[in-house]
Formats: C-alpha cells, sequence, structure tokens
C-alpha cells in the first residue's frame, strides 16, 4: 500500500463516509469509491462493510488500521523534521485558537508579521475544536489548556484571574447580585460545555440554583458579547471583562482556576523560520496588550 492510498484508506475510516473522506481529501466522491475498490482488489481483502450509514471496518480493515496508522506517523515525523530545517521566511504556518484570542491577540500578530516578513502565509483556524499538531492539522496552537503530549513545546503566555460581569444597562435596570443568593432574581450566561458537564455549577464559586439561565454559549467570545449586550451576568476572565469596558462584581472573589493562554508548537519545527518568526509576533502581542493594560 503507497502512502496516497494509505490516506484514502485513514480518511473513509475516519469520515465513515465517502463523501466526508473526500471533502477531507479535497477530491470528489467518485474518485474515493474508486480508490478504495482499486485498494481492496490490489490487496485481495475486504476492507469495509457498506451499509446505509457509512462504512464500518472489517476485522482485516482493523488490522490494516493499526499498520496504516504506522505509516502516518513515520510519514507525518518525516515531514515535520524536513520542515524543520527551512531557515525560508515563505510558506503558510497554520495557527488554531479561540474567537476571542484571534480577535484581541492573532489579528494584530499576523499584521505585524505580514509588515515585516510578506511572504509568510498564515491560515487561522479560530474554534473550540482541537486540531492535532502530531497530524500537522496545526503549525501552533494558542489555547487555553496546556497539552501533555511530550512531543510539544508548550509556553504560558499568559494567566489572567476570572471574575463576575455584567454590562452597566444591566446593573442599572437589575441591581447587582447579592453574594450568598445563588443570583436569586438574576439572568445569567454560562459556558455551554460547562453546563452539559452536569457538575453544580457556579460563578466565581457562588451557586447558580437560584438564578435564570437566558443563555449558553459555545465561546468565550459570544459570552463576552452577551454580558456586553446586557443578556445576563456571566463569568470571563478579567482582562477581557476590563477591556470591554465592562462592570466587574465582586471584584474581592475570582474563579478557583484561573484563565491560562499556552502557546503550543511540535518540537521538530521549532527551528522552521517562518513558524519562529510567527511566534515571535505572538508572544509580541501578549506582551504588548498586557503591558498597555497595567
Amino acid at each position: 500500500m503507497n502512502w496516497d492510498d494509505a490516506r484514502v484508506f485513514l480518511a473513509v475510516c475516519r469520515e465513515s463516509t465517502l463523501r466526508g473522506a473526500a471533502r477531507v481529501l479535497g477530491v470528489d466522491q467518485a474518485t474515493v469509491g474508486r480508490r478504495v475498490t482499486a485498494l481492496e482488489k490490489s490487496l485481495d481483502a475486504t476492507l469495509f462493510l457498506r451499509a446505509s450509514d457509512g462504512y464500518a471496518l472489517t476485522p482485516v480493515g482493523e488490522a490494516a488500521l493499526a499498520a496504516v496508522e504506522k505509516m502516518e506517523h513515520s510519514a507525518l515525523e518525516l515531514e515535520r523534521q524536513i520542515q524543520g530545517l527551512d531557515d525560508r521566511l515563505t510558506g503558510n504556518v497554520r495557527i488554531t485558537t479561540t474567537d476571542s484570542l484571534a480577535i484581541d491577540f492573532l489579528i494584530p500578530a499576523i499584521a505585524r508579521l505580514h509588515q515585516q516578513h510578506p511572504d509568510v502565509r498564515v491560515q487561522l483556524d479560530a474554534s473550540t475544536q482541537f486540531l492535532s499538531l502530531a497530524k500537522r492539522e496545526a503549525d501552533i496552537a494558542v489555547r487555553n489548556t496546556r497539552p501533555d503530549n511530550p512531543d510539544v513545546i508548550a509556553r504560558r503566555i499568559a494567566r489572567w484571574p476570572v471574575g463576575l460581569f455584567a454590562s452597566r444597562e444591566y446593573v442599572e435596570a437589575n441591581g447587582t447580585p447579592q453574594p450568598g443568593s445563588a443570583f436569586e432574581g438574576h439572568d445569567l450566561v454560562v459556558y455551554q460545555p460547562y453546563l452539559q458537564s452536569h457538575k453544580d455549577m457556579t460563578l466565581v464559586s457562588e451557586p447558580i440554583s437560584r438564578g435564570r439561565i437566558v443563555a449558553s454559549l459555545g465561546s468565550s467570545l459570544l459570552i463576552r458579547r452577551s454580558i456586553a449586550a446586557g443578556i445576563g451576568v456571566g463569568e470571563i476572565p478579567v482582562y477581557m471583562g476590563e477591556r470591554d469596558g465592562l462592570v466587574r462584581l465582586w471584584p474581592e472573589r475570582t474563579r478557583p482556576l484561573p484563565y491560562e493562554v499556552w502557546l503550543v508548537t511540535h518540537a521538530d519545527l521549532r527551528h522552521t523560520a517562518r513558524v519562529r518568526a510567527v511566534i515571535e509576533q505572538i508572544v509580541e502581542a501578549f506582551a504588548l496588550e498586557i503591558e498597555q493594560a497595567i
């Protein structure tokens, strides 16, 4: 099995449909179908069970998957090592981050990068989805969680307390919630993944059992914008709340765990000139913004 066939096989395994695999590979669905059929014929084996809801691996296919994933690991490792020796300030750099961090820090960093190194092109993915550095889905990650992968280099570039905020209009219309009241009589905006965890949810360690959850949001930017729109009270990093001109409630209280920002790249890419140039601009963007906020 050559690497091109291996990529098609992996895409079908991971997407379970020809359409999904075609989208990932950037080809049409019929091409994926022909490649799978040709692969099975060359191996004289049935790798997939075809069903109305998609493709499922046969026992032979499962054995093939383990071998092909080793091929993928070796191919990606070779690609990273070669790229890591690249000293040209040209080419693409892929960054994954959150929407809030993209707007506040990454876009200003990209603007400065473009002025200094116009041949370095940035592909920025801002979402809550974690892209894999090991699989070359991204070259740099800027996230609020430190990875535990030993093959990556992680550097903490910010650490902020998390506080309780509301808009001035909300406070004027509804007053300030009282500590110990579990937000009785107040509207709340919360982070959707926390809500889905089914744990006893709190905001800055205050139970929310008597408050009204009027909006649950999937990203920190949406929470910020909802608080600013006067929808309700919410919990966000103090730096972001002050940057947005929001009213901080209960300033003596913060969430037990601070909001940390980690810059992560694969160890094999640390000497690549264009990756290094992007990292320098990102670090500078955080340093400048934080310095101006002090």
